[in-house]
């Protein structure tokens, strides 16, 4: 079985080795929506893979590290692309949630989704 808790940030990043000529070179911020998933055999006493309530709060600690934030300015994140995002929150998710499974980073607004398998990488 799988659970999935989501949450929004908005924030501003640039990537310092585009070209010049590209836009995303430039100081520019997006919305995002960050997925996480956690996969388990539901816990006989609760019925739950995990407490929702659990993974609200250590996604709310990635929310305050992220949100409104200059995204390179956050360490580890340097170089902050949807590849980078995914792999620093796993980093901080795995020692909390055995089972998580993925985690997926989203720009809605231009259609773009990185999904990161923690399993396989």
């Amino acid at each position: 079985m799988r659970i999935v808790k989501s949450i929004t940030f908005d924030a501003a990043h640039y990537l310092e080795c585009d070209p010049e000529t590209r836009p995303y070179s430039r100081l520019h911020g997006h919305s995002f929506v960050m997925d996480v998933e956690i996969a388990g055999e539901p816990d006989p006493e609760t019925e739950w893979v995990v407490d929702f309530a659990e993974v609200a709060a250590a996604l709310d600690d990635i929310r305050a590290a992220l949100d409104h934030r200059l995204l390179n300015e956050v360490e580890g994140l340097e170089r902050p692309t949807l590849e980078n995002i995914c792999r620093w929150a796993a980093g901080r998710l795995k020692p909390k949630f055995p089972g998580l499974r993925q985690v997926r980073v989203s720009r809605p607004s231009n259609g773009e989704t990185c999904i990161y398998d923690v399993a396989g990488g």
